[in-house]
């Protein structure tokens, strides 16, 4: 949890388990992030002077000392976030792969040689195409994977040749001010990468500069919308990966106990529930509904909820109080829609035991919302594709899963599913740096990934040298 005082200026950051007080950062208004946009000017002009490879360099130095502090950085990550600390290790060290994996990217921003001769009159001229920065990068960052979420932005634009402002996540920044320092000892330019502490004025102000060239927005698809009209008023790019209701499908083929552990493992277990793409609907064939809700509550009693720091805790707290509340209210409003409340569902300040909700309706308007937090609700279905048409009825397109041992009905219902992914067998909590990530409808509509991002981060200048071939 954190509490932002306007008087003083400051964001207070608290543990959201105990309430206990780690630190606090400044919080900008719109004057102070003015003189953060206007000096990043500065440090973008740098950052374009910089070979690629020296770029590469830069970013290889920065993945050095990540990893050089990456146990320490891992607790503080947990102390401030909520999630248990075996997951935010895992989080630091995709950040280090993210960092080094755009080292690379740097040295491959390829142009294109265009063969004019396919226009009559052009045979003898010659056209190429080179790739540029765009300029001042904005980095809005949410706080269920802030340091590996930070890299895929921070780290894209610079080896692109940019500067990047990053706003962490008011609730949990404290990581990505430890991360900033480390980046500014491995050499980055001066102002070529700062950040921009606080709230909703700061990403108001961000959208609105036209000092930015491009803002990058993981977050609520609400957010998304207000940004997405900000940065309309000075036309520049926005890039954005929002929110998620992802279906996980089960056939009547399937293997049960593999389902089932994908819905605890990819939902109740990971990120305390708080990920965009992980399982939030599951609908079962009739043929195995009992044995899969049979299976998910016995896997589910055994989840471990308590402090993060504890090697031994599968769940922690929820970022704050208040979303364990938001979380509670929309259990109740699917027991009241009909739904049975099969396994956990109490709350303890933060902490929400993970919730197996069976006999859910499928017309439930809280079945359509996305929540944000350890509940799998679960519904039936006949024929799969039902199961498909119920999955795209929600305005948001992620990720989707199937569950069956039949290749051919895997790759078919894959095709149906409007989405941005499928995993086939597996739980939609997946995302590796080198895939494309992001959905379709409500989800945004971009693509974030290494090979996409950094060329999203850049322009393309034509450059054309008549009778070249004279």
């Amino acid at each position: 949890m954190s509490a932002i005082s306007p008087a003083a200026g400051t964001i207070v950051v608290r543990n959201p388990g105990t309430g206990e007080r780690i630190g606090e950062v400044e919080a900008m208004d719109a004057s102070r992030v003015a003189s953060v946009i206007e000096a990043a000017r500065e440090g973008q002009r740098a950052m374009a002077a910089m070979p690629a490879h020296q770029r590469a360099e830069l970013l290889l130095r920065v993945a050095g000392l990540i990893e050089a502090e990456s146990g320490e950085l891992a607790v503080l990550l947990a102390r401030e976030n909520g999630k248990p600390l075996t997951q935010t290790r895992g989080e630091v060290e995709a950040a280090i792969r993210i960092f080094r994996g755009y080292a690379g990217e740097a040295t491959r921003l390829f142009g294109r040689q265009i063969p004019l001769d396919a226009v009559p009159g052009l045979e003898r001229h010659l056209a190429v195409t080179m790739r540029e920065p765009l300029g001042v990068v904005a980095a809005l960052v949410p706080f269920n994977y802030p340091v590996e979420l930070y890299a895929h932005k921070a780290a894209a634009a610079l080896a692109a040749g940019n500067a990047v402002v990053v706003q962490p996540p008011a609730r949990c920044p404290l990581s990505l001010v430890r991360v900033a320092e480390l980046v500014e000892r491995a050499g980055a330019p001066r102002h070529a990468h700062q950040l921009a502490l606080g709230g909703v004025e700061v990403s108001t102000a961000l959208a609105e500069s036209r000092g930015i060239a491009a803002v990058s927005l993981t977050g609520s698809t609400a957010a998304g919308r207000a940004i997405a009209r900000l940065g309309a008023e000075s036309l520049k790019k926005v890039f954005l990966e929002l929110g998620g209701n992802d279906a996980l499908i089960v056939c009547d083929d399937a293997d049960v106990e593999a389902a089932a552990q994908a819905v605890v493992l990819g939902r109740l277990a990971r990120g305390n529930g708080q990920i965009c793409c992980a399982v939030k609907r599951v609908y079962v064939q009739d043929g195995v509904y009992d044995a899969f809700v049979e299976s998910l509550v016995g896997q589910t009693a055994k989840l471990s909820v308590g402090d993060q720091l504890l090697e031994s805790t599968d769940v922690g707290p929820l970022i704050a109080e208040e979303a364990a509340e938001r979380v509670e209210a929309a259990v109740g409003r699917l027991v009241a829609d009909g739904a049975t409340l099969a396994a956990g569902g109490a709350r303890r300040g933060a902490f929400v035991d993970p919730v197996v909700l069976v006999d859910v309706p499928s017309a439930s308007e809280a079945f359509a919302e996305e929540i944000f937090g350890p509940v799998a609700p679960v519904a039936r279905f006949a024929d799969p594709l039902d199961a498909v048409r119920m999955a795209n009825e929600s305005p948001y397109g992620l990720h989707a899963a199937v569950f069956t041992r039949d290749v051919s009905r895997a790759f078919t219902l894959a095709r149906l599913l409007d989405v941005g992914g499928v995993i086939v067998n597996g739980s939609t909590a997946l995302r590796a740096e080198n895939l494309p990530f992001g959905g379709t409808k409500d989800t945004g509509g971009h693509r974030e990934g290494l090979h996409e991002t950094v060329l999203d981060f850049t322009r393309q200048k034509t450059v054309v040298v008549m009778e070249a071939f004279g």
